[in-house]
């Protein structure tokens, strides 16, 4: 099925299950600002994503662009501008974003 891939992001499904709870914990933002890959509902999108065996925390869908962006990703681009892929990851500890993965 075409769409609904980015929450079930298999390298995310296996680092949660390497790493403990304790030490990293994966928040899933749905987005369907990239190519329209995450259609779905949030019900359909956890179902998806679940099925795929992702177990981390999994949001309702939002926007990371755009004057409708939410206050959390507005946070995390004010270094490095906007979100150009579905893929782009951060790495947070004590409330600061410290790595930002984009891909491609």
């Amino acid at each position: 099925m075409a769409g609904r891939r980015i929450c079930a992001d298999a390298e995310l499904v296996e680092l949660t299950s390497q790493i403990s709870s304790d030490k990293l914990t994966v928040l899933g933002f749905p987005c369907n600002q990239f190519g329209a890959e995450e259609p779905g509902s949030d019900a359909e999108i956890k179902a998806f994503a679940m099925g795929k065996g992702a177990k981390f925390p999994l949001f309702s869908k939002i926007d990371v662009n755009g004057p409708a962006a939410h206050p959390l990703f507005q946070k995390l681009k004010k270094e490095g501008g906007d979100i150009s892929w579905n893929f782009g990851k951060f790495l947070i500890t004590n409330g600061n974003a410290i790595k930002r993965y984009l891909f491609p």
